[in-house]
């Protein structure tokens, strides 16, 4: 079968669409056909060069769609059914699935070396091999994906909201509940109102936090997010670090997370500094593997007790909680209507990104077409 998917060749170069082949599935593997898939700025890095991979790739890593083959062996969807793909797949027996930390699964160490498990090549052109990101490619009409990448979901639930859950909700809101282990009554610093840091907010509410500082140079991602829980904004960091001690009386905050598009080391600095006594810093934003990001004082960690950790996928187990973020939007806990501000085709995909770095979208959304 053909399809058009978005490709990077180069570093630096524009998104272009490409018609490429698809291969029909292989053993433990499915053809997905997708529907929806979200402008996630992980994809971005790419494009800088900020994560290798190979090249040509099929990017986007956040989506949703429907199965319409599956190859030989394949057992956790069938034809028909509706998935939420996992930008990091979970096998379910390696050593950090079988101890509950399916967002480091094994696998994920294939992600980005273009072919699936197996060492099977399912999208060719002219250029050749063709790989995917995240062993997705959910810029692309049709993909073939591995098991153990599909989330099967209620048939129900509207596609475009839950293709939302395949990376960026779980990620923010995983940062807070789990990563940040935000407890109730906390003050709460988040850095960074996009598709992530917005889920982030959400997650520190729903776990109980008193005040949640939402904080973001663009005047319409912080009004934004006092609509998604947030209960204080601050344009800068140092606003942020006053405002959080005024808050608490001198204490700090409990808890930061930190959200930006691309992490630097003066956003961690700001964080760790406006963290009190005990204090834990979540970082989820990226940069390029050798640059130096953390800067602090080991003095200050030690006497004032202070934590900065790492988060993957929110430290979330995508099978089961891909479900239960779908069940909190089913109850009213979550909210995903809002998230996107702007939907694309996929004609429009550099058009997109040219948003997402301008600051203008929470999250942008491509809806495929229905050829």
């Amino acid at each position: 079968m053909k399809t058009t998917a978005a490709v990077i060749h180069e570093i630096g170069r524009p998104i272009e669409l490409v018609e490429l082949d698809v291969a029909a599935p292989g053993p433990g593997e499915v053809l997905m056909r997708y529907t929806h898939a979200g402008l996630c700025h992980s994809d971005l890095h790419v494009v800088q060069g900020d994560m290798s991979g190979w090249l040509p790739m099929v990017l986007g890593h956040e989506g949703a769609g429907v199965v319409e083959d599956v190859g030989p062996g394949v057992t956790r969807v069938a034809p028909g059914d509706h998935v939420v793909c996992s930008f990091i797949p979970s096998c379910g027996h390696c050593h950090w699935c079988a101890t509950g930390q399916q967002a480091i699964c094994d696998m994920g160490a294939h992600i980005m070396r273009g072919c699936l498990p197996g060492g099977s090549w399912p999208l060719s052109g002219p250029a050749g091999r063709y790989g995917a990101m995240c062993m997705l490619g959910t810029f692309s009409r049709y993909g073939v994906i591995h098991e153990t990448s599909a989330v099967r979901i209620d048939p129900d639930l509207p596609l475009d909201r839950a293709a939302l859950v395949g990376c960026g909700v779980p990620t923010g809101w995983g940062a807070a509940v789990n990563a940040a282990d935000v407890r109730p009554g906390e003050t709460v610093l988040v850095y960074g109102a996009g598709g992530i840091g917005m889920n982030a907010v959400q997650g520190a509410r729903h776990a109980g936090a008193t005040r949640v500082i939402a904080v973001d140079p663009m005047a319409g991602k912080r009004e934004a997010a006092l609509q998604f829980g947030a209960t204080h904004t601050a344009a800068t960091g140092d606003e942020a670090r006053e405002l959080a001690h005024t808050l608490t009386a001198g204490v700090g905050a409990a808890k930061a997370i930190v959200t930006v598009g691309t992490a630097t080391s003066e956003v961690v600095s700001e964080a760790f500094d406006a963290v009190g006594k005990g204090g834990v810093v979540v970082l989820v934003a990226l940069a390029g593997f050798d640059e130096r990001t953390v800067q602090v004082s080991g003095t200050v960690a030690t006497l004032w007790k202070k934590t900065l950790r790492g988060s993957l996928f929110g430290d979330c187990n995508p099978t089961t909680d891909i479900p239960m973020l779908l069940g909190l939007y089913r109850t009213g806990d979550l909210r995903l209507d809002g998230l996107v501000t702007r939907t694309y085709s996929l004609e429009q995909i550099n058009e997109g990104y040219d948003d997402l770095v301008a600051g203008t979208n929470i999250r942008g959304l491509i809806v495929h077409g229905t050829g």
